[in-house]
């Protein structure tokens, strides 16, 4: 049988089917296309189908992988028909292809790969990995400007709006703790926003009302206030995103009215015979005893606004200028129009440590300011 009768027969019962099927049986030796080439057929790959070739060099190439996480790495390293092209006419070059991969050959990129080693390769969607055990991705977050100016900004973002989230949802939780007429209807009220803010229909609707003819601009208009640009203006551009995540207090409103409801009646009761006005019962006794609750609410809202995405993606697509671009749209963009994953998934580590060391503080701080009803003194 010809060299074209082994390829055309190879081609059809595998290469059609899955391409990749591993021909190594489990003495190590190679029963595939290269090996009939190899030992029955010893025919030049310049001689050969461009098909041909390409079976005959992944089969080279699976058999470097002898691991069972490591099987059909051609599926996992794209190579280009322009490379398989130059190899088939320059051995050297495919030597050097060869050898690169067989370096490599210790690392597992099976289904149980960490997710993060994928940050120390510059692997790519559609063009495969090419660089294995590289630093550069981490180098490049903390070097390149729209990385470390997208963190800055998802900083300023998380440090604006927790803070105000909270203390919004505190004081509107505090004032319909008081037995009032239509209480229900008010706590329903607010809590709406938790559950439309996050959604694309409100974002959507943010941006009608803040845009340059927009609701708002149109009602300053009314009073004679020429509105500025909030979209496309860079000092006002991010108060736009910051006021739809605090615009969402409503969930940690319901948790800080269920904590108001346990505060013990009789300690209002004392302080007030003591002499004690609303302000001071709220900070000497409300506060001390909801800081389990405050401490809660802290950690999930910081936890949120650093995983905000939704807002600035559909209102702003992270401009004007790059002053919106939170690391979340940054690490989107990178992955899903870049392709490059190996990039998105060093930012989206780097992310994760910080927010994580940012946890840590917290908890490491609960011991000087948060108070547990079972603790003693």
């Amino acid at each position: 049988m010809g060299i074209s009768g082994i390829g055309q027969n190879y081609y059809h019962n595998n290469v059609a089917t899955a391409r990749n099927t591993k021909n190594v049986n489990s003495t190590g030796k190679n029963d595939g296309f290269a090996g009939k080439v190899t030992e029955k057929n010893p025919v030049s790959p310049e001689d050969m189908t461009f098909e041909e070739y390409k079976a005959y060099f992944n089969e080279k190439m699976d058999a470097l992988y002898t691991h069972p996480s490591q099987r059909n790495m051609n599926w996992v390293i794209d190579i280009t028909d322009a490379a398989y092209k130059r190899m088939q006419t320059e051995p050297e070059y495919e030597q050097k292809i060869l050898d690169a991969l067989a370096k490599n050959k210790a690392v597992d990129f099976g289904s149980n790969i960490p997710q993060i080693a994928y940050s120390f390769t510059d692997y790519n969607l559609f063009k495969g990995m090419n660089v294995i055990g590289t630093l550069q991705n981490y180098v490049n977050v903390f070097t390149t400007k729209k990385i470390t100016t997208a963190l800055t900004v998802t900083f300023k973002y998380a440090f604006i709006t927790v803070p105000l989230k909270l203390i919004f949802a505190l004081f509107i939780a505090y004032i319909l703790n008081f037995k009032i007429k239509g209480v229900n209807f008010f706590r329903t009220a607010y809590y709406v926003p938790s559950i439309l803010g996050g959604s694309v229909a409100i974002a959507v609707l943010w941006k009608a009302v803040f845009r340059d003819d927009g609701l708002l601009n149109g009602f300053l208009g009314l009073l004679g206030i020429t509105g500025p640009s909030w979209l496309s203006d860079t000092k006002y551009s991010l108060f736009v995103i910051c006021l739809l995540r605090v615009w969402q207090f409503g969930s940690a409103m319901i948790i800080f009215l269920a904590a108001l409801k346990g505060v013990p009646q009789d300690l209002y009761e004392a302080a007030s015979i003591d002499g004690a006005g609303k302000w001071r019962q709220f900070f000497s006794v409300t506060v001390p005893i909801i800081t389990p609750v405050i401490f809660y609410n802290l950690v999930t809202q910081l936890c949120q606004a650093f995983q905000e995405f939704n807002g600035p993606y559909i209102i702003t697509q992270g401009g004007p200028r790059n002053s919106t671009t939170l690391i979340s749209l940054l690490i989107y963009n990178s992955a899903f129009k870049q392709y490059d994953m190996g990039m998105a998934s060093a930012m989206a580590w780097v992310m994760f440590v910080i927010l994580m060391i940012f946890t840590t503080i917290a908890f490491l701080s609960q011991k000087y300011w948060v108070f547990y009803s079972d603790e003693e003194g």
